[in-house]
């Protein structure tokens, strides 16, 4: 309670945002960017887990640029898409036929009524005139021809409904509605409602058995016109036709395509007296839908001819039979334009130019999968749930928990956020808001952290100030996490401390102007210490041309020693770069030694009154030092000792000796990391060779450690046949050579003695 109290102002300005998305969810006042970042999510989801495989089922004929350009401009003679329709239900045999076009007027194409004109008119005298008119009308007529190829097939035409002040009503809907007026309780809307409509011209529609709405949008003014939703079924109140509920052209071809069973409405219980509508059943589809009746595209991957998603055949194509007879037995066949000129491109969330005709086509891949997506009646309910239990969460959890683990709670709440979220949408096919509650969790962090930040961290900020200078900025940060636990105060601790120094300094030095040195060091020391800083390294001083760091302080690391040899590596590797560099420009190049040790030492602030600096001090921080000295005696870059070495096996070690150094009585087993780690990818082939080559290696020391001279040369004849330039196996060579002319010495324990620094 004590931290409830002292923490309140923090909880309270983090529930702010809670509110805010509260007020969104429960519709009390919709924010505007909160839905756009939904539908944003949408589009992104679905987009990322559309099946992406083509639909053999559904074909498009499609009236592209090339068709146009081969068979004339649009519209066609009635009398040409007579010919495609025969075509394709006679010839190719197609299961459905669907019109993704309309005939809203006569086709005059023909002249058959200018002839009628001026056979009652200039020329009614000629004799036989009139009669031959007559005789001709039939073959002249394309609307009845049309009508002729539509009869007793199984097509669906298109048509559209509009809803204005002044009603107009142009060509003849279906005689029957999907679903009479009383199919719905009265008083409510369930459905999009309309008074207007254009349809095919009556001999047409009268010959075509079934037809659908081609309406696609649904949304208010401020819809940003993506079509996500379709219409399955609308309702037509007018006195043109018979009022009552008519389904959209994908439902009318697919329930064509599967015998035509009826539709009803399946309704559950609303708010007050009105139910809502949850879903529409045909047999034993039920596909569910939202409020007005609509149902979410089930996309199957991006449009157009070249996307893949269903096959796309030109009209022009068709008309001149250039498909095999039957290849298209069975399909449902949708005829539609992607010609731009014709406007019937949408803006989707897969594309922003996606063919309207492939609209239709994914609904009815969709129904005949049954992979439909739907938005539960329901969806405020959860909203509003999953904002409050992840704000409460974040109110409490961020401003009683550390930093660090106020950051993973945050990362977790989103996660859960977003994949419970994603589960549902993927296990379930239900699509429920989401921006809401990450918009909240998003403004409840930034609020929280700031004012953490701001109000409660002046302790942290005296902590920068005392460690600032002497650690890298990521590992002030971490200490952030917890000031408290961090002084200046002088400590034992278990820390690997490393020495690296630049060989032949003095002769480069001489070689150059002190300005060209002084930009020299700094280049090189920037290098090795940002390789030291990214392994979390505290850099302790520059002295000279040497730097000293160390691991596992201030920050308890315990994996200080396999950083520090990292860092060794990787140090190793950036002076290679600067040589590489150097050698380019024609200057000189340089080579360093560094030594590793790891071992109890004091860290803290030391120094004088003058001067002080957070630093290391002890017995093992002197053996690196001492070590490093003897990377160039043994011809390599990095000398480890053996506590190195015991604390970092994570790596490939080669043993160079056991040493005494100067101001230590006891012999200490040197070691040098190979740029190769144990359960690395590395080339198999290598690494078994490295592993026979370090065991020979093994058996070269134990004979020279025997004083086994004559084995130890033989052993080592193989490793300095490949590779003679090793400085390592050359000093042993002459080791077991020099050794060979004295007598055995029964005190000797195999150490080599150093006696200078």
């Amino acid at each position: 309670m004590s931290a409830l109290r002292r923490h309140w102002p923090r909880i309270a300005i983090t529930l702010l945002p809670v509110l805010l998305a509260l007020l969104h969810a429960t519709g009390a006042w919709r924010l505007g960017v909160i839905e756009h970042l939904d539908h944003l999510i949408y589009d992104a989801r679905l987009r990322a887990t559309m099946p992406g495989t083509p639909d053999t089922r559904v074909v498009i004929v499609d009236v592209d640029d090339a068709s146009l350009a081969r068979e004339g401009q649009w519209p066609w003679p009635r009398d040409k898409i007579a010919s495609l329709t025969n075509e394709l239900l006679v010839r190719q045999r197609a299961a459905v036929l669907g019109f993704d076009v309309m005939f809203l007027e006569p086709d005059r194409s023909s002249g058959l009524g200018r002839l009628k004109e001026i056979a009652a008119g200039p020329l009614r005298g000629v004799p036989g005139l009139a009669a031959e008119i007559d005789r001709l009308a039939p073959t002249l007529d394309h609307d009845a021809t049309l009508a002729q190829a539509l009869r007793g097939q199984r097509v669906a035409l298109g048509y559209y409904f509009t809803r204005t002040e002044q009603p107009s009503a142009k060509g003849l809907l279906p005689a029957t509605p999907v679903l009479p007026p009383e199919a719905f309780p009265p008083h409510a809307s369930f459905v999009t409602l309309w008074n207007g409509f254009g349809a095919s011209l009556p001999v047409l529609a009268s010959a075509a058995p079934v037809a659908g709405f081609l309406n696609t949008l649904v949304g208010d003014g401020g819809d940003d016109g993506v079509i996500r939703s379709v219409p399955l079924i609308a309702r037509y109140e007018g006195e043109h036709a018979s009022p009552g509920h008519y389904e959209s052209l994908a439902l009318a071809v697919y329930r064509l395509a599967n015998g035509s069973p009826p539709v009803r409405p399946a309704l559950v219980a609303g708010d007050g007296d009105f139910p809502r509508l949850q879903a529409l059943v045909l047999g034993s589809l039920r596909i569910p839908v939202d409020q007005s009746a609509s149902l979410q595209v089930p996309f199957r991957g991006p449009g157009g001819p070249r996307a893949g998603s269903f096959r796309y055949v030109a009209a022009a194509d068709v008309l001149d039979g250039r498909l095999a007879p039957g290849e298209l037995k069975g399909k449902i066949v949708l005829l539609g334009a992607t010609a731009p000129g014709l406007q019937d491109l949408r803006a989707t969330p897969v594309g922003a130019a996606f063919p309207g005709v492939e609209v239709h086509a994914n609904i009815v891949s969709g129904l005949l999968d049954k992979r439909l997506l739907a938005v539960p009646d329901y969806a405020p309910g959860y909203e509003v749930l999953t904002v409050l239990a992840a704000g409460l969460l974040l109110a409490f959890g961020l401003s009683l928990l550390s930093a660090s683990r106020a950051v993973l709670l945050g990362a977790g709440v989103v996660a859960a956020l977003v994949g419970l979220n994603t589960w549902l949408y993927i296990g379930h096919s239900l699509v429920l808001p989401l921006a809401s509650a990450l918009v909240m969790a998003a403004l409840a962090f930034a609020l929280n952290m700031s004012w953490g930040y701001f109000v409660e961290s002046r302790a942290r900020r005296g902590l920068v100030r005392l460690f600032g200078t002497y650690v890298p900025p990521q590992l002030v940060d971490e200490m952030l996490v917890r000031p408290g636990r961090y002084s200046m105060r002088a400590e034992s601790k278990e820390m690997t401390v490393m020495f690296c120094d630049m060989r032949d300094f003095t002769r480069l030095s001489e070689q150059m102007a002190p300005a060209e040195l002084q930009a020299f060091l700094n280049t090189v020391f920037s290098r090795l210490t940002e390789v030291i800083s990214a392994h979390r390294g505290t850099v302790d001083k520059y002295m000279g041309d040497c730097v000293m760091a160390f691991w596992g302080a201030p920050i308890d690391t315990p994996d200080h020693a396999a950083l520090a040899v990292q860092a060794a590596l990787d140090m190793a590797a950036a002076v290679h770069d600067i040589n590489r560099q150097h050698r380019a420009n024609g200057r000189p190049e340089i080579s360093a030694g560094i030594g590793l040790n790891s071992g109890l030492m004091s860290v803290g602030d030391m120094g004088s009154t003058a001067r002080r600096s957070y630093t290391v001090v002890g017995d093992a921080v002197n053996l690196a030092a001492r070590l490093e000295g003897l990377s160039g005696h043994y011809g390599v870059e990095i000398v480890a000792s053996g506590a190195t070495r015991d604390a970092a096996p994570g790596f490939v070690w080669q043993e160079l000796d056991s040493v005494r150094v100067k101001g230590k009585a006891q012999a200490v087993a040197i070691y040098t990391p190979l740029a190769v780690q144990v359960g690395t990818d590395a080339d198999a082939d290598a690494q078994d060779s490295t592993r026979q080559q370090l065991e020979r290696w093994r058996e070269v020391l134990t004979a020279y450690r025997r004083q086994d001279w004559a084995l130890g040369r033989n052993l080592l004849a193989p490793l300095l046949a490949a590779d003679a330039k090793k400085v390592l196996y050359q000093l042993y060579a002459q080791r077991l050579a020099s050794m060979a002319l004295r007598p055995q010495d029964p005190d000797w324990d195999g150490a080599t003695r150093f006696d200078t620094k």
